[in-house]
């Protein structure tokens, strides 16, 4: 039977490198040219019949081991792979059109993947080995990079690489995909604009980024807006005034560490109008929420959870975490700082949807008021594995209860609500 392409490449790929010019350092053009003329020869030799498009593909294959980002290129140029998981060399999985499948094609040993792991994380000045195995990064491209390496991965180095577009995708490019339907955009608009505060939530991979950066694209070009993140992703490019900040980790020593919450804080004395603080997970929610009652109105956030319910549970757990405070107090200060919420779900089929879009109304009896305006609700049973999702985010009527930014701004009373009294 005969060998595919990748293997072919393997096969020859050492001889190639015996071969190859390195008395100097080859530009691109120069390498891909010796690379080329190598394998013309090597098939030859070997009776290998190439068609066009095949030598191409080798030629890109063997490049990529000397240069670029090896087995992974062509996935990382492919807009519709959105994310890459590696769990060792020689075990690759992809996230294609919302769906996970096995890649074919496997790391040439487990000394390319360490030594491209190594590359990823130096050109963001960050360092990961067996004293600090987990490291956060991103590539060039904005793409966010997760390294685990052992003894605490056990198959050996894993990296999962989120894939972001070049361009961030407007909130008429989610209505376009049926993530959330033309009225609950308008309504958010209208929030954001108004300087509501926000809070997205969703599971892992339901778009809480993607979500987050279509959102921004509605903030006034003449505000101030500070971003603080643990990996830069947010892509603010219609707000001039912007000002990116990103934690550090610690060096090798143990020094050097600049958490989240010590940005927030950071930021407060940088005259924001606005800071959107990519995802809380501990303590530093604390210092979110107080940003929001200090006159930062219009700051966004998000954070995992499975409903708005559970999300306000997590937000509770996070600030007790970092601080000794009664959970009545706690529960007033995110009823207080948070005024909107918007959960979002990702569905069988691999698409993500906005599932509801509730108002904090305030804090009565202990307890954080919630007055839902937009919930999706299917339309029929679903029934096997790979049916899409048929149902649709409604409005439920609801008038929103904390309207006086609206107002100040000018926003009719019937702007603000979620749709007909109805």
């Amino acid at each position: 039977m005969r060998q595919s392409i990748d293997d072919q490449a393997a096969a020859i790929r050492e001889q190639i490198r015996e071969h190859l010019n390195w008395s100097h350092s080859m530009s691109d053009p120069e390498l891909i040219e010796d690379i080329e003329m190598t394998v013309f020869r090597y098939a030859d030799q070997e009776g290998v019949l190439l068609t066009a498009l095949e030598m191409q593909r080798m030629v890109k294959r063997i490049y990529y081991s000397f240069r670029g980002m090896d087995v992974l290129q062509p996935l990382l140029e492919d807009p519709t792979v959105t994310e890459i998981m590696v769990n060792s060399e020689r075990e690759i999985f992809i996230e294609q059109e919302g769906r996970i499948l096995p890649y074919k094609t496997q790391f040439e040993s487990l000394q390319k993947l360490e030594d491209l792991i190594q590359v990823m994380v130096a050109k963001v000045n960050r360092v990961v080995n067996e004293s600090n195995p987990i490291v956060d990064a991103r590539l060039p491209d904005g793409s966010r990079v997760h390294v685990v390496l052992p003894p605490i991965s056990l198959k050996g180095p894993t990296l999962t690489i989120r894939k972001f577009p070049e361009q961030p995708l407007l909130m008429s490019d989610l209505v376009a995909k049926g993530a959330i339907d033309a009225a609950g955009a308008k309504l958010l608009e209208q929030l954001v604009v108004s300087k509501i505060n926000m809070f997205i939530c969703g599971g892992t991979g339901s778009g809480k980024t993607t979500f987050l950066n279509a959102l921004c694209q509605f903030v006034p070009p003449d505000e101030r807006v500070i971003t603080i993140e643990d990996s830069a992703e947010l892509q603010l490019n219609s707000v001039p005034n912007w000002v990116r900040l990103e934690t550090r980790n610690a060096n090798t020593e143990g020094k050097g560490h600049i958490s989240v919450r010590e940005l927030i804080r950071c930021s407060l004395r940088m005259r924001p109008n606005r800071i959107i603080v990519g995802e809380v997970r501990g303590g530093e929610c604390l210092d979110m929420l107080q940003a929001m009652n200090t006159g930062h109105d219009g700051s966004l956030s998000t954070g995992h959870s499975n409903s708005v319910v559970d999300m306000l549970s997590r937000l509770e757990t996070m600030v007790l975490s970092g601080a000794e405070l009664p959970l009545q107090v706690v529960r007033k200060q995110i009823a207080s700082a948070i005024e909107v919420m918007i959960h979002l779900s990702r569905f069988r089929d691999g698409s993500r949807k906005v599932t509801e879009i509730t108002e904090l109304a305030g804090w009565e009896n202990g307890e954080i008021v919630l007055n839902p305006l937009y919930i999706y609700k299917d339309t029929r049973e679903m029934e096997g594995v790979d049916v899409k999702p048929a149902g649709q985010l409604l409005p439920t009527g609801n008038k929103m209860k904390r309207v006086q930014k609206l107002h100040s701004l000018g926003e009719p009373l019937e702007q603000a609500r979620t749709d007909d009294d109805s």
